[in-house]
């Protein structure tokens, strides 16, 4: 399974039947594939009930998600306009969000939506991690220059203080916990060392540290 996939599998284990749960784009949107199928997940241009990308004649440029992928709406969807769809987050109404990150803090602060010196960022999120009470982070461990995201402080704009749930990323699993961060959860042939290596703060172990499936 390729790192992207191996995210989103991991991040839908925290869904329960019946939820409600924005996703972001990118990463987050590849959750529908590995989630309860009662799960009915929703994007904040405009519908309840996403289903997995659509292929072939399912595709209808009607129904696309937050990354623009046409997408088979799941039976009992439901479509609205833009001003219900963030009603809906800002009324507290969602299970969980979604999200990628350019820098994740060790309290939990988020910055995903600006980076200095570029144009825009991956897309402002401010309502959805204020309106979710869970804030999962879908994202690679490190830069692609080999540099954490994970830090002591962010150096990017905020999009949210002390949002950040659970961080999701290729290598294992980190919660953000008020004595700090916490991994509980490692892919096979991975140290605790290895991780805590390629982050800012340090790094606790869970007493009951599971084995991430590759």
């Amino acid at each position: 399974m390729d790192i992207r996939n191996r995210i989103a599998k991991r991040v839908a284990a925290y869904f329960k039947a019946g939820d409600v749960v924005n996703l972001g784009i990118g990463m987050p949107a590849l959750c529908p594939t590995y989630s309860d199928p009662t799960v009915m997940f929703h994007t904040e241009n405009g519908l309840i009930g996403v289903g997995p990308v659509a292929q072939g004649v399912r595709k209808v440029e009607n129904f696309c998600n937050a990354s623009g992928q046409e997408f088979t709406p799941l039976a009992g969807a439901c479509a609205f306009d833009s001003a219900t769809s963030f009603a809906i987050v800002r009324s507290g109404r969602l299970a969980a969000t979604v999200l990628g990150a350019l820098q994740v803090a060790e309290n939990g602060d988020l910055a995903n939506w600006a980076r200095p010196g570029y144009m825009v960022g991956m897309g402002g999120a401010m309502d959805l991690v204020s309106g979710a009470p869970k804030v999962i982070i879908a994202m690679e461990l490190c830069t692609k220059k080999g540099a954490p995201k994970i830090l002591k402080e962010c150096s990017f704009p905020l999009t949210g203080k002390g949002c950040v749930s659970h961080i999701v990323t290729e290598q294992g699993v980190i919660d953000v916990t008020p004595d700090g961060l916490v991994l509980t959860d490692i892919l096979e042939g991975v140290s605790p060392e290895d991780i805590a290596s390629k982050i800012e703060p340090n790094l606790r172990i869970s007493d009951d540290l599971k084995i991430m499936e590759a």
